[in-house]
């Protein structure tokens, strides 16, 4: 069974879970030739993986990040890292005036700062198949009654090997029902469903999940009709 704290850490305690987070992955790019020399830097921040640089193919990128998301303690592993020289397109849905890198596509209902189109997100988006690499959600997902159209849109408009980020209150914390503009509760094990769709829906891959006590964390990837899904082991990793 995968624990879950039922109450949110002090900032005390994630400043130094961010420390430990930091040596354990300085040790492990010294030792191990797997990530020695990669032009990856890691920034850790209240247990979120934060990676920027560059790597030589995306297959680089999936071993580090694979590496990292295995380190205890780690929630989720995000990214803006340029690959063989290309800079990434990543979209920051609902962002408003905060997005998570400065260079992310910000679309919002809104016009905000941070907003370079508006785009109603509970239709589709207004972005070509395969034209993404990253997607974060956050704070996004439990403001949509039917958040799954969502989903399904970013699985349609991601590259294969593309990420969606997600981050929403933890429906047992009091800041997933203090919003009146909630309408939708989310666990960590809404993903697991989310991954096991029924046949014809998008498929999805986790390739991290996590809860703080406060706030419910997924890295998925988009599979393919005939791509392999998850096996039970690495689904037992994150869920119930």
């Amino acid at each position: 069974m995968v624990a879950q704290l039922h109450r949110a850490p002090s900032g005390e305690r994630l400043r130094a879970i961010d420390e430990f987070l930091g040596m354990a992955y300085a040790d492990l790019a010294k030792h191990d030739d797997r990530v020695r020399g990669t032009a990856v830097d890691v920034r850790f921040d209240r247990g979120v993986a934060h990676l920027t640089g560059e790597v030589g193919d995306r297959d680089e990128l999936v071993m580090v990040r694979r590496l990292i998301g295995r380190l205890d303690g780690v929630l989720a592993v995000w990214s803006r890292v340029r690959v063989g020289g290309r800079e990434p397109v990543v979209l920051d849905l609902g962002c408003g005036a905060a997005k998570q890198y400065p260079g992310n596509l910000g679309l919002d209902l809104r016009v905000a700062p941070g907003v370079d189109a508006q785009a109603d997100l509970s239709g589709p988006l207004p972005l070509a198949d395969d034209s993404i690499d990253v997607i974060f959600t956050v704070h996004i997902l439990e403001h949509l009654i039917d958040f799954l159209t969502l989903v399904d849109e970013c699985h349609r408009v991601l590259r294969p090997g593309g990420v969606l980020h997600v981050m929403s209150p933890w429906w047992g914390h009091v800041n997933a029902v203090a919003d009146p503009t909630h309408v939708r509760l989310l666990d960590v094990q809404t993903f697991k469903h989310i991954c096991q769709r029924h046949p014809g829906a998008p498929r999805w891959y986790p390739l991290h999940a996590g809860c703080d006590g406060a706030s419910i964390f997924a890295d998925l990837t988009p599979l393919g009709a005939d791509e392999p899904g998850p096996d039970p082991g690495h689904l037992a990793r994150f869920f119930d």
